[in-house]
């Protein structure tokens, strides 16, 4: 049996909220899903699933935050002569960027500006 959508009105096209979305996404992206499948299931086009998956990568890219891990330290912390520092920044390779609670803001933009 054939399914037949009649629109009516002034707007032809469909329009989805940003949960159902993220559930045609998740249900399009899953481990061993097929697209293709997934579209005729939600009556979606293939390539506004990839559209929106795109559109989603790009969102998460433009974020300016990285999420922030807490760790239990093993061995007590190293002591420096000096105020202690506020923010540690560990980047690749071991290399640690120590900001101390008596930086000016300007210096803190700075730095965090330029580990971009």
């Amino acid at each position: 049996m054939t399914q037949v959508t009649l629109m009516t009105g002034p707007e032809r096209r469909r329009r989805w909220s940003d949960q159902e979305q993220r559930e045609i996404l998740a249900a399009a992206f899953s481990p061993g899903a097929v697209v293709s499948d997934v579209s005729r299931r939600f009556d979606v086009s293939t390539s506004l699933i990839y559209k929106w998956r795109r559109q989603l990568v790009e969102a998460r890219a433009a974020s300016s935050f990285v999420p922030a891990v807490m760790i239990d330290e093993v061995a007590p912390p190293e002591r420096a002569v000096g105020p202690e520092p506020a923010i540690v920044v560990e980047l690749a390779g071991g290399t640690r960027v120590k900001i101390s609670t008596d930086a000016s803001s300007s210096a803190i933009s700075a730095t965090l500006r330029a580990l971009r």
